[in-house]
């Protein structure tokens, strides 16, 4: 248990890597906080639970609130660099969600709405994940 605990609280991470979460973690937790508490000129639950259904994933509000608290919660985790690990697996997890069920018929850009910011934030939650 002891390996567990170590494995999830330590890491030798370096400054590149620390710079990187804490300015992709802080984009992360800003569009949580539009998803949760509608700030920085976002919806909220609710407007946010209303598209969810909108587009098909139901039920909308219950799925707003996971996604928006593990943007949120997650990025505040990683940005102060606790339970990194964890938090960057749920991140990732989010983020290939929003690639499979909301980006990808867009295309890659996001000027058309694609999946190149989930992407790029899925690709530095895998590499919080495994340092």
């Amino acid at each position: 248990m002891n390996a567990l605990i170590k494995s999830l609280l330590f890491t030798q991470a370096g400054y590149g890597l620390t710079v990187l979460r804490v300015i992709a973690c802080a984009t992360v937790a800003a569009h949580g906080a539009q998803q949760l508490f509608g700030w920085f000129g976002g919806y909220g639950l609710e407007g946010v639970g209303q598209w969810m259904e909108s587009i098909g994933l139901a039920p909308g509000y219950l799925l707003a609130l996971l996604a928006g608290s593990a943007e949120f919660f997650g990025g505040l985790a990683l940005i102060v660099g606790v339970l990194a690990r964890p938090a960057a697996a749920v991140l990732a997890l989010t983020m290939l969600v929003a690639i499979f069920c909301v980006h990808l018929a867009s295309g890659f850009f996001m000027s058309n709405d694609g999946y190149e910011l989930a992407l790029a934030l899925l690709a530095i939650s895998l590499a919080v994940l495994v340092e």
